[in-house]
């Protein structure tokens, strides 16, 4: 979320972004790196009780979403990136978008990676 707010000074806050948009901002900081022909889907989708939800998805891949994130919206950023016939990586966080701008859940950025 930090890159949004660095990326869009001022609108990275309910009703600023659009699911397209995050995406782009996570394609770009992995396609930086040189991975991007590996990120094959989309940012993330929004989250309700059924667990994918009906609002915007974090999405400019599978889908053009350009619906705007309001407050009250809940979302997951799970960026991926898959070597084939090496390994692939995913990590989530939850966002929850209020008025004020975004919660991440967790609120403390992950420390350990279990490797499988």
């Amino acid at each position: 979320m930090e890159l949004l707010r660095r990326r869009w000074p001022g609108k990275a806050k309910a009703g600023g972004l659009t699911g397209a948009e995050v995406d782009d901002a996570a394609r770009a900081v992995i396609g930086a790196a040189g991975l991007g022909e590996y990120f094959v889907h989309r940012t993330g989708h929004s989250i309700d009780r059924e667990l994918h939800g009906s609002g915007p998805h974090i999405d400019n891949f599978e889908t053009a979403d350009t619906r705007a994130l309001a407050a009250g919206v809940g979302f997951s950023i799970e960026p991926g990136v898959y070597l084939p016939g090496r390994f692939g990586m995913r990590t989530e966080i939850n966002v929850f978008l209020a008025e004020a701008g975004p919660e991440v859940n967790p609120a403390v950025p992950q420390a350990d990676l279990l490797l499988v």
